[in-house]
């Protein structure tokens, strides 16, 4: 069997081999040289042993890992697969075969900066990996927060506080029928928003072997081509779907002189698993921890005496650095999030569901976490050899069929004009409180009772629009992204009857922030301003409403928006959120009262009481503040990327950018909190289904993980204008690696 491996003049790789299985290794193998550094994290992430080089800062996270037995999971989903679908896994394994060809002898200065040698992968890594980045999407500590608010502000503060917030990661997505194209063929377009990491989230590659011809963006350590791709003479695409499938239970734990017992629904103490780990930490002493799993899951928080992995009375909640430098799935803050004005406590499930605050005084004894993978030991890898496989929409939509986690929504169109915009993945039935917020395990009525049917759209004026707001899986979550950028890209889509691949830069890099209006309608009614503060508002609200870098006016509103973000979270009717509870610090993020004021912050404005607050008075405070010490500069000077790595380096470059957290050009800060950056658009991508050459991609940094590469960050300067570069299909264009 052969194995060829060629880079166009971005140095994407374009593998070609005689079988799917040695174009796995070979995707294995290239994929070690260029990311050997990130595979290596995300193994150690995935096993919960990262803090053994990268210190105590990534203890909680290893805690969490251990405890939540995601390599438990991972193990047992792959033996599974070797029964189920002995091909896939037989395909997985060529991968992990690549892998350890190439990790030993891989280039990355970071192995000798953190003291580590290159590991050897397991079969089942590639599902550990899969696990490690998307435990946390779903966002299930956000029920944690809920809790929280419900108890300390009333049940009407779940809708208040609405928002797809700190907890998960978003998308834009679009797709053009043939009807409204220049060709009569299809586009798919758009772009996954989640944290710019260095190496990035994103793998350019192409796969190419008798089977299949498929080019798209990879997630590295996994084999194929999961979530983004062009096999020719089909496209496929997804966004979060922001579905909930992820549940905690309050459990009331025992010890006996044979181990831990937890208490049943049925009202009987039941025998749990029980055994201990020890983690390493670097320039540290060794933590041992209690691994405990019940009949509803692994207990993640807490044990029979409490809770555990608190917070120590004076620590600091949050600060800008570490929201922006903590693991990416661990304090995953800057996301598509803030609240929809027209969605209040009615898109919740029947009020009746939510809990007598009274019955919250007393904090859960520990937190169980159910989710389908562990229920299930399927992660929906039957899905991938599918994938790549597939000529039409058709084919795209069965194999989805197999989909589990993350739960997204599906776009792919075909040559032949099928079409496909359907949820994907897998949601158990179950009580509208388990959604919500934390349930009592000892109660019945809170089992799981099958599996949802994923729902299914279609096109209107032959477009479909996804942007993790409210749309085909509103039955399947509870908080959505707010509609403004679902909401522009149509009304920009609806500007033109004809579309090309050439005029989708200009729907991805918009600016414009509707989410502006509830502060600015606010400002407008304030009379008594001091001379300065009447002029710094007659400014804004001349203001275009763009988050454009070179904009003073654009600086100026998120200075008064982060001062008013500041003064309400200060105001004494959130007093009792101010301290974080008890929870691993590895859930506190998701808990911070500022972040969820920021994300929150049109509800909060609109609604027509809060708790007493002067909100007028709140603006007006904010306004005069600024007026006496205004921003010089522009937006770009202080809303910078600073990628998330897990060795840190300090960038005196930090590139400024455009956007914000509600524009379609989404590179999300926490106002109030920092203007920095570390969430945006992880790639871009345009899929023609007329001619697959001329469709377009684009990532933040490069192909290369390696520090040096020429290759490293080349696409940097393309992404920050908006540019994309043309695929390159011809292999008589492409340069033989050897």
């Amino acid at each position: 069997m052969s194995i060829e491996i060629f880079r166009d003049a971005w140095g994407i790789p374009h593998l070609r081999a005689d079988s799917a299985r040695e174009l796995a290794r070979a995707q294995g193998r290239v994929t070690a040289r260029d990311r050997a550094w990130q595979l290596e994290v995300e193994r150690h992430r995935a096993r919960g042993t990262s803090a053994a080089f990268l210190g105590a800062g990534a203890l909680s996270w290893d805690t969490l890992a251990r405890r939540a037995r995601l390599d438990d999971t991972a193990r047992r989903c792959f033996a599974a697969l070797e029964r189920r679908d002995p091909e896939t896994a037989d395909w997985v394994r060529a991968y992990v075969d690549g892998v350890n060809e190439e990790l030993p002898g891989a280039e990355a200065p970071e192995f000798a900066r953190a003291g580590l040698a290159p590991g050897r992968w397991e079969p089942w890594t590639p599902l550990g990996v899969w696990l490690g980045t998307h435990i946390l999407f779903a966002g299930f500590p956000a029920k944690l927060w809920r809790d929280e608010a419900i108890r300390h502000l009333g049940p009407e503060a779940v809708g208040l506080f609405a928002t797809d917030g700190p907890g998960t990661a978003g998308s834009n997505g679009w797709l053009v029928a043939g009807a409204r194209t220049g060709t009569g063929h299809a586009i798919l377009a758009g772009d996954p928003h989640r944290y710019i990491e260095d190496p990035g989230v994103y793998q350019q590659i192409r796969l190419s072997c008798p089977e299949f011809d498929v080019l798209g963006l990879a997630v590295p350590g996994v084999p194929g081509i999961a979530h983004f791709g062009h096999a020719g003479t089909v496209a496929w695409s997804i966004t979060n779907a922001m579905a909930d499938y992820q549940d905690l239970y309050r459990e009331r734990l025992r010890r006996t002189g044979a181990g831990i017992e937890a208490l049943g629904p049925d009202g009987h103490w039941h025998r749990a698993s029980r055994h201990t780990e020890t983690v390493e930490v670097a320039g540290e002493a060794p933590v041992e921890i209690e691994v405990i799993e019940t009949d509803r899951g692994p207990v993640i928080a807490g044990g029979p005496e409490g809770l555990d992995g608190g917070v120590v009375e004076g620590a600091p909640v949050l600060s800008d650095r570490s929201v922006l430098v903590d693991p990416p799935v661990v304090s995953d803050l800057l996301i598509d999030s803030g609240p929809s004005v027209d969605s209040g406590p009615s898109v919740f499930p029947d009020p009746s569901a939510l809990p007598d605050p009274s019955a919250l005084a007393d904090p859960p004894v520990a937190l169980s976490l159910r989710h389908p993978p562990r229920v299930t030991e399927d992660l929906g890898f039957s899905a991938l050899l599918p994938l790549l496989r597939a000529r039409r929409a058709a084919d795209v939509d069965r194999a989805f069929d197999h989909w589990v986690e993350p739960v997204n929504v599906v776009q792919a169109a075909d040559t032949e004009g099928g079409l496909l915009h359907r949820v994907a993945g897998r949601v158990p039935v179950r009580a509208a409180a388990n959604r919500l917020r934390p349930v009592p395990a000892w109660e019945p009525g809170h089992e799981w009772q099958g599996w949802h049917e994923t729902p299914r759209a279609g096109l209107t004026d032959g477009i479909a629009v996804m942007a993790n707001q409210r749309g085909p899986a509103a039955p399947l979550g509870v908080e959505f992204a707010p509609p403004h950028r679902a909401q522009r890209i149509t009304a920009l889509l609806a500007e033109k009857d004809r579309w090309s691949p050439a005029d989708m830069p200009a729907i991805h890099t918009d600016t414009h922030l509707a989410s502006a209006q509830p502060l600015l309608d606010r400002m407008e009614r304030l009379d008594g301003l001091s001379p300065e503060a009447e002029t710094l508002r007659e400014t804004i609200v001349r203001w275009d409403r763009r988050m454009a870098a070179d904009s003073h006016e654009a600086a100026l509103y998120a200075a008064v928006r982060s001062a008013v973000v500041r003064r309400l979270a200060a105001h004494p009717a959130f007093a009792a959120l101010t301290a974080p509870p008890a929870y691993p610090d590895v859930l506190l993020p998701w808990l911070g009262l500022l972040p969820r004021i920021a994300f929150a912050l049109e509800h909060l404005l609109h609604a027509e009481e809060l708790y007493g607050v002067d909100r007028d008075g709140v603006v007006r405070g904010a306004l005069e503040e600024v007026a006496a010490e205004p921003p010089r500069g522009t937006w770009g000077d202080t809303h910078r990327l600073v990628p998330w790595q897990a060795l840190p380096e300090p960038d005196p470059d930090a590139p400024a950018l455009s956007g914000d957290h509600d524009c379609v050009l989404c590179t999300s800060a926490v106002p109030g909190l920092t203007d920095l950056a570390a969430r945006g658009p992880a790639a871009r991508y345009v899929w023609d289904l007329a001619r697959r050459e001329d469709s377009l991609w684009v990532v933040p940094l490069g192909a290369s993980g390696v520090p040096g590469s020429p290759h490293h960050r080349d696409q940097l300067p393309l992404w920050l204008r908006g540019d994309l570069v043309l695929v390159v299909t011809d292999w008589q264009r492409l340069t033989k690696e050897d």
